[in-house]
């Protein structure tokens, strides 16, 4: 598949499965703008290829999306996959905390996909939002985290009815845990609560997937990749699963 002339921006685009969907997308031919807050980070993703640039952004603030957009626009392809996990019991979950799910998942995403529609007016495009499988399902001590993916999968919906006439399609691809720095930490937090072992918190994680292992990242990024093909141009408006399995 050649996405040769087309413009890709990735939010989440410094580390874990943001840089695994860059790169994909740039070696399938399409020019790659990839975001985050690190800089330094984002700018040893783009080094290794010739065809990914970078822009600091925070998602979570309106004016520098729209500042970022500016410079990007016209856009064919928007991946909003910028995220973050935090857990806890759910009585002991503060309101900052819960606000900060929700900032960070669903009004980064909301901004995301708003300015990449904006971005798409008169032609053709794709927009896809890398949400979770607790887009679907509930997890315990991930309340909010879940509250904000499920909000995810409700903007995809919605959006992708609203510009389903108009060449643009909306969809989400929902990952169960993957072998990422993100679940790293989920790792190394289970442990300090629980005083597991890594590998005994780490098993407790795959145990959650039939295939009893975490989701690697070049399965989401090949998701990603064939919902931007011409393959997937009747595909809008789905929760597309790359979970081993897991309902």
């Amino acid at each position: 598949m050649s996405l040769s002339g087309k413009t890709a921006l990735v939010t989440g685009g410094g580390s874990g499965v943001g840089a695994v969907i860059a790169r994909e997308l740039a070696q399938a031919g399409a020019s790659v703008v990839i975001c985050g807050r690190n800089l330094e980070r984002l700018q040893t993703v783009a080094d290794e290829h010739e065809a990914i640039s970078a822009i600091a952004c925070d998602i979570t603030s309106e004016e520098e999306v729209c500042n970022m957009f500016a410079r990007t626009d016209p856009l064919d392809i928007t991946v909003a996959n910028a995220g973050a996990s935090e857990s806890a019991p759910f009585a002991k979950t503060s309101l900052d905390a819960f606000s900060h799910m929700v900032d960070v998942n669903l009004k980064g995403t909301f901004l995301t996909m708003r300015e990449g529609i904006k971005a798409m007016q008169g032609r053709s495009g794709r927009i896809i939002a890398i949400a979770s499988t607790a887009a679907q399902k509930g997890y315990a001590y991930v309340a909010p985290y879940a509250a904000a993916k499920h909000g995810v999968l409700g903007l995809v919906r919605s959006v992708a009815l609203e510009y389903v006439r108009k060449d643009i399609t909306v969809n989400a691809v929902c990952p169960g845990f993957l072998d990422t720095e993100m679940t790293q930490r989920s790792i190394a937090n289970i442990m300090e609560k629980t005083g597991r072992s890594a590998q005994e918190a780490r098993t407790s994680l795959e145990a959650s997937n039939p295939m009893h292992r975490l989701v690697p990242p070049q399965d989401v990024a090949q998701a990603v990749l064939w919902l931007c093909s011409d393959g997937a141009a009747m595909v809008t408006g789905q929760a597309i699963s790359v979970s081993g399995g897991e309902t």
